[in-house]
């Protein structure tokens, strides 16, 4: 979609420099600071024992690995939390590993955030200093073992360590590398481009189903049988945020769909209620609005938007105040392309998927922020209510709703088409 005169003139400097180049530097600097590398399976270390001991003045987490791997490690505030970055390893960890700690460390999760790159993230019961970090190489009978030691330390103290880690993890990220979703579309390619982006991943599971299912295998594989049909389709150029089990920071997702200059975003994801209404079912469609159009929209963006917490990645930082207004500008044009996808896709999916009873709603889902990409937020159904979790892991059920979406997304650009104007990328 073409934005207005003004708005390119005005965005063209500004937003390149104020927005793009901001998530640039965040995500690489804060978010993922360990190089993504592909791992074989005959190279990936394995973890499968952790210990934590200690008390409320000095902790230490010990993990035994299969062989030696270099770390990183770093803090954050608000919350308190320790990330420690490693290569790709595969954790073979007791069940329910991490949900209870000990003294400075009261829990911890792990997982894939990236090809290559693995990420164990710590909730601390305080302001904390890294003592210690650095992995034991193995002998004789022992296995190789991480070790980190955690202090506590007042918040002053918290904090000046924290500026100082956060300028030795901004230069280290000069030359940090490029992700593989970022390939462009070959020169001369006036296709549309339509950026898919399953939520979740890694470390951030999304909601599960009562039965286990978790919401980010559901919509990674719903997103690649949709990626599938628009690429035969031969229609569009089409971008994946996370075509495997990887976390993607919200920033991150944003800056793919703007680096593509994406003429459409759409995220995919499942919802859950738990048991406040079990009964509840239906696919809702979600557009930014900084008002959400009711409580359980509110609370639904608010539990989305802490997926970065829940990785650990620093969002201290945001834009300035100017390209805040050019961003305003930009959005309230922006929105009413994403209003307009947003109703015709509820209309076709009126024949191929039951509908929430008020299937288009609105709320402030970070996802959804770029200020120059039509975006919408698709909630597939609930893996809270059985019903909804049988038709969503249904290959059939799938195709369906597949069907439906790549024909709104068809009616979308269909003006625009005949018009002889396609979208074109972004100057």
């Amino acid at each position: 979609m073409k934005l207005r005169r003004f708005h390119r003139l005005a965005l063209g400097a500004v937003l390149a420099g104020a927005l793009s180049a901001h998530a640039f530097t965040a995500a690489r600097a804060g978010d993922t600071a360990t190089p993504a590398r592909k791992a074989s399976s005959e190279t990936v270390a394995v973890a499968n024992a952790v210990r934590v001991g200690g008390d409320d003045s000095r902790t230490r987490l010990i993990l035994d690995l299969s062989r030696s791997v270099e770390l990183s490690a770093f803090t954050l505030a608000d919350p308190y939390r320790v990330v420690v970055d490693l290569p790709q390893v595969s954790f073979s960890l007791p069940p329910k590993s991490g949900e209870n700690g000990r003294g400075l460390i009261k829990a911890f999760r792990y997982g894939m955030v990236m090809p290559g790159g693995s990420r164990i993230v710590i909730d601390a019961a305080g302001p904390v200093r890294i003592d210690k970090a650095f992995v034991l190489d193995p002998t004789g009978d022992q296995p190789a073992r991480l070790v980190l030691d955690l202090v506590s330390v007042d918040r002053d103290t918290f904090m000046r360590n924290l500026a100082l880690e956060n300028n030795a993890r901004r230069q280290a990220a000069a030359a940090t590398h490029k992700s593989e979703v970022e390939t462009p579309a070959p020169a001369g390619d006036g296709r549309p481009v339509v950026v898919l982006d399953p939520g979740h991943g890694g470390l951030d599971a999304g909601t599960t189903a009562p039965s286990g299912e978790a919401e980010k295998s559901i919509v990674l594989d719903f997103a690649l049988m949709l990626r599938d049909k628009l690429e035969k389709s031969g229609k569009y150029h089409v971008v994946m945020t996370r075509g495997d089990d990887s976390f993607i920071p919200l920033g991150e997702r944003v800056r793919i769909a703007r680096a593509h200059k994406a003429s459409l975003f759409v995220s995919i994801h499942a919802d859950t209620l738990g048991r406040r209404n079990p009964e509840t079912r239906g696919a809702t469609i979600y557009t930014l609005s900084e008002r959400a159009s009711d409580g359980e929209a509110a609370n639904l963006a608010e539990a989305e938007n802490k997926a970065d917490v829940i990785a650990g990645v620093d969002l201290s930082s945001e834009p300035n105040d100017v390209a805040d207004i050019l961003i305003d500008l930009a959005q309230r044009e922006t929105k009413a392309f994403s209003t307009n996808f947003a109703r015709k896709l509820v209309s076709e999916l009126k024949s191929s998927a039951k509908l929430h009873k008020h299937p288009l709603k609105s709320a402030g889902f970070k996802v959804l922020k770029a200020p120059d990409v039509p975006s919408v937020l698709v909630e597939l159904g609930y893996v809270s209510n059985p019903q909804d979790l049988k038709l969503m892991t249904s290959d059939g059920w799938r195709r369906k709703v597949v069907d439906s979406i790549a024909q709104a997304i068809a009616d979308f650009f269909a003006p625009q088409v005949a018009a002889g104007a396609a979208p074109k990328p972004r100057p």
